[in-house]
């Protein structure tokens, strides 16, 4: 077995409740909840249905997680728990194949903050080197950010969290609002699609982009205060929370606007706002959107510097990844972390954002269901050896299973065949790292 992790963080510079839920629902409410209403609207009734299976899907695998957590609870869940189960090098690929969504998503976000900001300066979303730059110049600010610390990390979430729930309470209570006036426009769902099995699928496939970052405190085990009881609290909270308010906010906007309208609009939110409030606050939520995909930014950034770390400490990675900085951050780590974000980001400059965004998600998208697919098998494994736990659990983690299975296929085979390549690149590491632990003094 690999040496375990042994990390000195005074309890000053842990993570509490209050921040893991921050985290993973911070992580979570990125860019595309405020996309989805324009693709989910001529879906109608589906679109609901399809939330429906996506949050069940995400509330089990968020309880499979959790019941590991308690049993488990260092260092980080992309290792340990594949560990646990099917042994070290397992765990290493795991663990590989989740930062490397890490780094890919925090490109992603990077671009989707420009997209928004584009609704307001249009000079952003026409492509080119000079929004490249500016994307990447986002990246290496919450870099610096999380380099001063975990805690100041965890407040940057905590700030960006309630600026961007902002729009999304904002949305149901002006519903709320125009119906009990009786200015409301009639909802109505003519023109949709007639429910069917096909368009639920289609409806789930779209809303699980939005759902992922539920686990982001089982990822950074190490730095959370209490895991054992902090991290599936947090865990459990931040998927049903953000689920709940995903399934009434963006219903609430397909209800109330016109399907041609959400049809030609890149932003429904703003468009929402605009017709229903004022064109300012329309803006303003555009505005909103950008701090959103930038707040989850700064969590993605988080997570994609502990990963490396924890390997780094289980001597699986070069003891340079181990390194930290006076505030315990893992320095190297996050400077090669973003720095392969960045190259991402300017190597593909010339799609153009909305283009380069669609192909980051289904990288990012099956890259990480890597880690779900593993953690239900591993449950399942240990549930027949040291988890003892009833015929429930047993039920919900072969739904989480067969969520997380459907879900990877649903992402399409170019991106599934990409993130199965990308996974693949870290194997040669780990057998030369492995070849340097066995080897004799």
């Amino acid at each position: 077995m690999t040496a375990t992790a042994t990390h000195d963080e005074r309890p000053g510079q842990k993570l509490g409740l209050l921040m893991c839920v921050a985290l993973g629902m911070g992580n979570m409410i990125g860019s595309g909840v405020f996309l989805l209403p324009r693709d989910l609207a001529p879906l109608g009734w589906n679109a609901v249905i399809g939330w429906g299976v996506s949050i069940t899907g995400t509330l089990c695998l968020a309880a499979v997680l959790a019941r590991l957590a308690r049993k488990l609870p260092g260092g980080s869940a992309t290792f340990t728990y594949a560990a646990a189960a099917f042994g070290p090098g397992t765990g290493f690929i795991v663990a590989w194949s989740y930062w490397i969504s890490c780094w890919t998503v925090v490109a992603t976000l990077a671009v989707a903050a420009l997209a928004n900001l584009s609704i307001l300066f249009p000079a952003l979303g026409a492509g080119g080197a000079g929004p490249a730059l500016i994307a990447i110049g986002c990246i290496w600010f919450f870099t610096l950010v999380n380099l001063l610390g975990v805690r100041r990390a965890g407040g940057a979430q905590l700030l960006t969290l309630g600026l961007k729930l902002i729009p999304i309470i904002g949305a149901v209570i002006v519903a709320l609002w125009l119906w009990g006036t009786g200015d409301a426009p009639t909802a109505s769902m003519a023109g949709t699609q007639p429910i069917s099995l096909s368009g639920v699928g289609s409806a789930a496939t779209l809303t699980l982009f939005a759902l992922l970052g539920f686990e982001s405190s089982c990822v950074v085990g190490d730095r959370v205060r209490d895991p054992e009881t902090t991290i599936p609290r947090a865990t459990m909270i931040a998927a049903a929370a953000t689920g709940l308010l995903y399934l009434l906010s963006c219903t609430t906007v397909t209800l109330l606007l016109p399907l041609d309208t959400l049809a030609h609009s890149n932003a429904s939110y703003a468009t929402y706002f605009s017709m229903l409030v004022s064109p300012s606050a329309g803006q303003g939520v555009a505005l909103f959107a950008a701090i959103a995909a930038l707040g989850a930014l700064n969590g993605f950034v988080l997570l994609q510097g502990e990963i490396p770390r924890d390997l780094a400490h289980r001597r699986l990675l070069p003891p340079i990844f181990a390194r930290d900085n006076r505030f315990a951050a893992p320095w190297v780590t996050q400077i090669v972390s973003s720095g392969l974000a960045s190259v991402i980001v300017y190597a593909n400059y010339s799609r153009g954002l909305a283009e380069l965004f669609s192909f980051m998600v289904l990288i990012t998208t099956s890259t990480a269901i890597i880690f779900y697919i593993a953690g239900a098998l591993a449950a399942l494994k240990l549930e027949y050896g040291a988890l003892k736990t009833s015929s429930t659990f047993i039920a919900l983690t072969i739904v989480g299973f067969a969520y997380s299975c459907w879900a990877f296929y649903g992402a399409g085979w170019e991106a599934s065949l990409w993130s199965l390549a990308m996974t693949a690149a870290g194997l040669p590491i780990y057998l030369v790292m492995q070849r340097r632990l066995t080897a004799p003094a």
